[in-house]
């Protein structure tokens, strides 16, 4: 059947509209956030043994409320689109007994923060972060990024403003646009992304250490995003593949030994 000239042009304008649609709410589909009221704040997170840093009012994240009495260092650790930083807890679980400080980072609009997140804001309110936990605690600071979180580190990495010791990316990408695209190529998602999150060009000056987590099985961001990352990075590099894992399935239990691999690796440099 061949479609006549008028509905062949409404179907065109509803597809341009469409795709309007969703150039202007996409901050909505990247975005996922849990939030809270802050009146909720203590009751929500004391199941899990945190407290507010650097305090309740004003709070940036989350610390262990029985803090370390020396520490290797500090690790902030960048989480993903979805949920907030509270549910990040297995971090502390895994890392403060390999003897490091952990600081699980929130983003605005997470949580009870206010703000609507995107790139710029997330990445300069994660340096805000990383500045004041290097001027509260001595030793190295270390960044740890999962999936748009490791978007975060090394958009705070390319600024040059904090001396990072070293960073590990969880199943991160290269860009977000070849993400979006791949997703949705019909939707033209690689010209229509807002929010670029360009690892391979945050990261062209760094030269610390960079560890790779890679699960094979990531159906969510493809091997091959993970591996053009990869191979774009210069300095000491390593990467540790799963392959069993999805992209919410890498094992985090605080036994595994990936996590004192990674951390001695990033730590030697």
């Amino acid at each position: 059947m061949i479609l006549k000239p008028y509905y062949m042009l409404s179907l065109v304008f509803l597809y341009l509209v469409f795709l309007l649609v969703i150039f202007l709410f996409q901050r909505k589909l990247i975005y996922l956030p849990e939030t809270f009221p802050a009146d909720c704040l203590d009751e929500l997170t004391r199941p899990y043994h945190l407290k507010p840093w650097p305090a309740e009012q004003g709070y940036r994240g989350f610390i262990n409320m029985n803090q370390l009495p020396q520490a290797k260092g500090t690790i902030v650790i960048f989480h993903g689109n979805a949920g907030s930083a509270k549910g990040r807890y297995y971090y502390i679980e895994a890392l403060e007994r390999l003897g490091y400080r952990v600081i699980l980072a929130e983003y605005p609009g997470y949580g009870s923060r206010l703000k609507r997140p995107s790139e710029a804001i997330l990445i300069e309110d994660g340096l805000q972060t990383s500045l004041l936990v290097q001027e509260q605690f001595e030793g190295p600071v270390f960044l740890w990024g999962e999936s748009l979180g490791a978007g975060v580190v090394t958009g705070i990495i390319k600024t040059g403003e904090i001396k990072v010791k070293g960073i590990v990316l969880m199943t991160p990408f290269d860009n977000l646009a070849n993400v979006a695209h791949h997703h949705f190529w019909f939707f033209w998602g690689k010209w229509l992304v807002i929010d670029k999150f360009n690892n391979i060009e945050n990261l062209e000056k760094f030269s610390g250490a960079t560890a790779v987590i890679l699960a094979q099985k990531d159906k969510i961001i493809p091997n091959r995003f993970t591996l053009n990352l990869y191979e774009s990075i210069v300095g000491k590099k390593k990467i540790w593949k799963f392959a069993e894992s999805g992209h919410n399935s890498v094992p985090v239990s605080p036994e595994s030994l990936w996590w004192s691999e990674v951390m001695k690796f990033i730590s030697d440099h």
